[in-house]
């Protein structure tokens, strides 16, 4: 294996660092999906960027009727349906429409978020890296996860956790019926995290 030092980057920095409008934008997406960090972004932006050149070079071929174009343009397809990023019957011109939106939507975090397993993007995150959930009936704690169509209805708790118990204080307040005199936002984001927290005393007790 290669020096971690030399490896390649999986992303590329903007070439103007300091635009202010980019800037706002990358944050905007961020707190949005409940991102880390930029880099988190950079990197899903890398990804957009692969498909759309994939996109482009096949469109290239495709006017010059290159025989492998057409194949390669449907196994690409059948791999952003897989995913659910395109439809199958997308063309190139959807595919080169595609935003950073369509392939964040295909997380991890941002599906448990959407299936109303998380009261928030960010705490879905804490769920994921704290060892909640399940994906296929395999424990997975990476939010970044693209995850594919097939995969989406397997997404729940895993067995042993607390969340299972749907009078736990998160998943009343996930279905909207805490107390009102819990239902402040500093409060709640509170019980959440202290909740999490107590989660994870139980499994290393549970442990020992």
């Amino acid at each position: 294996m290669g020096d971690p030092k030399f490896q390649k980057k999986l992303y590329s920095t903007p070439r103007h660092p300091w635009e202010k409008e980019r800037i706002d934008e990358e944050r905007n997406i961020i707190n949005q999906y409940g991102l880390k960090n930029k880099k988190e972004l950079w990197r899903n932006q890398a990804t957009l960027d692969n498909i759309r050149s994939q996109a482009r070079n096949l469109q290239a071929r495709t006017r010059r009727n290159d025989p492998l174009a057409m194949k390669q343009l449907n196994l690409l397809l059948s791999r952003l349906n897989r995913m659910r990023i395109a439809p199958s019957e997308a063309s190139l011109d959807d595919i080169l429409s595609l935003n950073i939106e369509s392939v964040l939507e295909r997380r991890l975090q941002t599906i448990v978020f959407r299936k109303n397993l998380a009261k928030t993007i960010k705490q879905a995150r804490q769920m994921i890296t704290h060892g909640h959930i399940l994906v296929n009936g395999k424990r997975v704690t990476v939010p970044g996860l693209t995850v594919e169509a097939m995969e989406e209805d397997s997404i729940e708790y895993t067995e042993l956790s607390p969340f299972q118990d749907e009078h736990h204080p998160i998943r009343l307040a996930i279905a909207g019926d805490l107390p009102k005199e819990d239902a402040g936002e500093n409060k709640e984001e509170n019980a959440e995290e202290s909740a999490v927290e107590e989660t994870q005393e139980d499994k290393k007790e549970g442990s020992q």
